[in-house]
């Protein structure tokens, strides 16, 4: 049975769902669902829906690895060569916060954080950056001490290896503030907070263009046609439909999950080449994923599906550094689709004056979703 339009709906569903709305979010994900409170806290009596294109998020939202970071050693000294440093702190600061609010929201209990730290891998290919790295470790820790109030939050780890059972590391740099999360029960938390809060949420709808008005802003779905008085568009990798001309562009990633490994002795998170690779247990399994870098042009894609180039290259770093001489299979593979641009810091915009843009997470949507969704709501005061 194909769905109805909106034309073929009754006076309640029109009136309860489609009709007055005040405010529509379009994106049901971390940011998405963090907009729509933030709203109802601004706008108590304001009617809010939320519309998503699919049964789930559809971007990465509950697609992603379930990292609480905010940056390795080798990444942060990679964005320095690229940015400055007052860009580069300011978005590690807003990643920091945005962890802080995260726990308020929702309550770190309710998407089961685990602060184990975090490893970022050398391997013996990339000795000739261990001076250069070591050399930096006391300006990282005072620029994150000025961020956290937290001294010596990364430290060099050479028994790493060891520890975890890795085969073919130089050394590590540990950072013991960052953790791991359960992203299924983020995103439901989230879900429930909205509902329990008046907030409509439609699944299986595609807005797909907005045209604004006089008075309000009218919204082209995959149902027909309706309006609103403000729309806050929150689809990261997704935009660029909505906002042609903005530095936003879909990056693709790609994860893997194995069978039970019995005696596992990894737990917490890892990064490897400037957090292009990253793997984390789940319970008794590994999650690992990444591999964007091998080829950013084919990657830049809104395609859901794995590729074999990256799935070979993943499969090869499991089985010869992180698993070796142990048996297991894959039981699980995806891909989810992140919002990135020129910089790492998100656009978080009116783009006039009905309309508001939450975008380019830059794989971080976990650490800051939450607090572009607080921003992006308090533009709309």
């Amino acid at each position: 049975m194909n769905p109805l339009n909106i034309e073929q709906l009754s006076f309640w569903e029109r009136k309860t769902y489609f009709e007055d709305n005040e405010f529509v979010v379009i994106g049901a994900g971390i940011v998405g669902l963090s907009t729509a409170i933030e709203l109802r806290n601004l706008h108590p009596t304001a009617k809010i829906l939320v519309l998503e294109r699919g049964f789930l998020p559809s971007g990465a939202s509950t697609k992603n690895a379930g990292f609480a970071c905010f940056g390795s050693v080798t990444e942060l000294l990679d964005d320095l060569t690229k940015s400055n440093e007052e860009q580069v702190f300011a978005t590690v600061k807003k990643r920091w916060d945005g962890l802080q609010n995260l726990k308020r929201l929702v309550g770190q209990e309710n998407f089961e954080l685990e602060v184990n730290g975090s490893w970022d891998l050398i391997l013996p290919e990339e000795a000739d950056q261990l001076e250069n790295l070591r050399k930096h470790l006391p300006y990282l820790n005072e620029q994150l001490e000025k961020i956290t109030g937290e001294k010596e939050v990364y430290s060099e780890d050479v028994s790493c290896a060891e520890k975890f059972g890795f085969d073919g590391l130089a050394t590590s740099f540990y950072n013991r503030l960052e953790g791991q999360i359960n992203t299924g029960k983020l995103i439901t938390k989230l879900y429930q907070i909205a509902i329990e809060k008046g907030i409509n949420c439609l699944f299986g709808i595609e807005a797909i263009a907005l045209q604004t008005h006089l008075y309000n802003v009218g919204i082209q779905t995959s149902i027909g046609y309706m309006k609103a008085r403000n729309v806050l568009i929150c689809t990261n990798g997704f935009a660029q439909q909505f906002i042609p001309n903005r530095d936003v562009l879909p990056a693709r990633a790609q994860v893997l999950v194995t069978t039970p490994i019995e005696d596992l002795k990894v737990k917490g998170t890892f990064h490897y080449q400037q957090g292009y690779y990253y793997f984390r247990n789940v319970e008794d399994r590994i999650l690992l994923g990444g591999g964007r870098n091998l080829n950013f042009e084919a990657e830049t894609t809104t395609q859901l599906e794995t590729s074999q180039e990256i799935m070979a290259a993943l499969e090869k770093l499991l089985s010869t550094v992180i698993l070796p001489n142990q048996s297991y299979s894959i039981e699980y593979q995806w891909a989810g689709i992140m919002g990135v641009g020129q910089t790492k810091a998100p656009i978080i915009e009116k783009i006039d004056d009905k309309i508001g843009i939450g975008v380019r997470m830059g794989g971080m949507g976990v650490a800051i979703g939450t607090l572009v969704g607080k921003e992006l709501a308090e533009l709309f005061k």
